[in-house]
């Protein structure tokens, strides 16, 4: 029973040596992976010290662009106000032209019938003249054919005035 006991001994001890012998491979494994480890993790940092030091460069660029647009903007907007003013403007210019160019229309509209005498009131004018000159020039007393000087048909008249109408329209479109 000795050599029972003296071998189950024996056979803890090489039990435990190879116990030990496993241990010890895996603890310097576990120490080689905690180097690699610490490495990383030290790379890390100088990876994330790199990028916080551009993410605050950027930042302030950032910033820099912002108030540079603001300050573009502000003075944008001024330009807009000035071309909303000329807009204006030129929005009441074109309705005064229109009231202009529609009181004138009508004036010649009304005045269409006198327009037409005055028109043949000088071709009766003229004839006379023609005729008065021709007796004085020829020295008998006979006189040139006398050429009727009808007056102006109104569909004419009419006609013209329908021309200046569509004349002031388009002045008004344009």
């Amino acid at each position: 029973m000795k050599i029972i006991l003296y071998l189950s001994v024996a056979l803890i001890a090489v039990a435990f040596l190879i116990l030990v012998i496993a241990l010890t491979r895996t603890l310097k494994s576990l120490s080689k992976t905690l180097d690699n480890l610490s490495d990383t993790v030290k790379g890390l940092e100088g990876q994330m010290h790199g990028i916080t030091e551009e993410s605050t460069k950027l930042l302030e660029k950032t910033n820099v662009l912002v108030e540079d647009i603001e300050h573009k903007l502000e003075r944008l907007n001024s330009v807009v106000y000035a071309v909303e003013d000329i807009g204006v403007s030129a929005q009441q210019l074109s309705q005064t032209l229109r009231k202009v160019t529609t009181s004138i229309a009508s004036a010649v509209s009304k005045r269409q019938d006198k327009i037409a005498q005055a028109v043949q009131w000088g071709a009766a004018l003229k004839e006379i003249k023609d005729r008065w000159s021709g007796k004085k020039g020829a020295g008998t007393n006979e006189t040139h054919p006398v050429h009727a000087q009808n007056p102006i048909p109104k569909h004419l008249l009419e006609e013209t005035a329908r021309n200046d109408e569509r004349l002031l329209q388009r002045v008004r479109n344009s």
